[in-house]
């Protein structure tokens, strides 16, 4: 490969290696500009250690920035505290002995994650890594698939194999808590949950979904097992992580009804299963959605109480 056909691929990547679209380039050389100014805040403000409190979590709604990622995910969410309480925890599991059916799946998982990323094929045996020692470690989770999204994007983040293995084990064993068990009985639950707010708030889009015959399980799956990897852009997925790592489960369902909300009209406009269906795969592409500054700024004009999302998964374990 020539050096003008190199230059030609890196000019249409993004920072992370993936390819840019057409509304990525054109939103994106304005939310740079911010981004620039963002990060001088950022240094500006917090020079040395980072200490939690409201003025850190104002400046994680508006995004952190790329190079202090993995310090702040590590340190906002306790990751970093777990680490330093069993140091020793990520290496001993690579050294244990793998079951043998977990070893095949991650191998078959691993070429299929982010394919089109021209980074990520070095970071194949780290991910296999993570995601072998992260199964052996919670035998109820074990692997499935959805994990290798998540742990690669975070990867792709940290590029660091440790700290993707302990944020990987708070998003899925905290946040996403049971969305991946054999069960599933958390992914389910709190699709019920986020289905009963659009039906209390939203009862057309509600009657629409249910008149042309997609089930929400099938809409939300995909959405909450991969925590909206491989679902919206990658830059919006990473601003949502950075509030969900400081903020907890409450940001899953602020996404899901967010995307819901912003795609309200196309909704109703929509006249049978094949139409809808394409309007929901369209999302990563959605000026809407790749516009993450005007998305977040959305996302927290909902109301959403945790003593609601509470009472819906009580009544859905009754």
């Amino acid at each position: 490969m020539n050096d003008k056909t190199n230059k030609q691929i890196m000019s249409n990547v993004d920072e992370y290696g993936f390819e840019k679209t057409k509304e990525e380039n054109e939103i994106k050389s304005k939310y740079y500009e911010v981004l620039t100014k963002r990060s001088l805040r950022w240094n500006k403000v917090f020079p040395g250690q980072i200490i939690a409190g409201r003025r850190l979590n104002r400046f994680i709604r508006k995004g952190i920035p790329l190079n202090l990622r993995k310090k702040i995910w590590m340190k906002i969410s306790g990751a970093q505290r777990a680490f330093e309480h069993n140091m020793n925890l990520y290496q001993h599991l690579l050294k244990s002995q793998y079951q043998k059916e977990i070893v095949e799946v991650v191998k078959i998982d691993i070429p299929r994650t982010f394919p089109e990323n021209i980074y990520f094929e070095t970071h194949h045996r780290a991910l296999f890594n993570v995601l072998v020692a992260f199964a052996h470690q919670n035998k109820s989770i074990g692997y499935c698939q959805g994990l290798n999204y998540i742990g690669g994007l975070i990867l792709i983040v940290t590029k660091d194999e440790n700290a993707t293995f302990w944020l990987l084990k708070h998003l899925i064993e905290n946040v996403a808590s049971e969305y991946h068990t054999k069960t599933m009985f958390g992914l389910q639950r709190d699709i019920f949950v986020i289905t009963e707010i659009i039906k209390m708030r939203e009862p057309l889009i509600n009657e629409k979904i249910n008149e042309i015959g997609l089930p929400w399980a099938v809409i939300l799956t995909k959405w909450l097992i991969c925590l909206f990897a491989e679902v919206l852009p990658v830059e919006t997925v990473l601003r949502i992580w950075d509030v969900m790592f400081a903020e907890g489960y409450k940001v899953i369902f602020r996404t899901a009804i967010a995307i819901i909300l912003i795609l309200k009209e196309d909704i109703m406009k929509t006249s049978d299963i094949t139409e809808l269906n394409e309007l929901f795969r369209n999302v990563f592409t959605d000026p809407r959605m790749v516009n993450c500054h005007s998305f977040l700024q959305f996302m927290f004009t909902i109301k959403l109480r945790r003593r609601d999302i509470e009472d819906l998964r009580i009544r859905y374990s009754q």
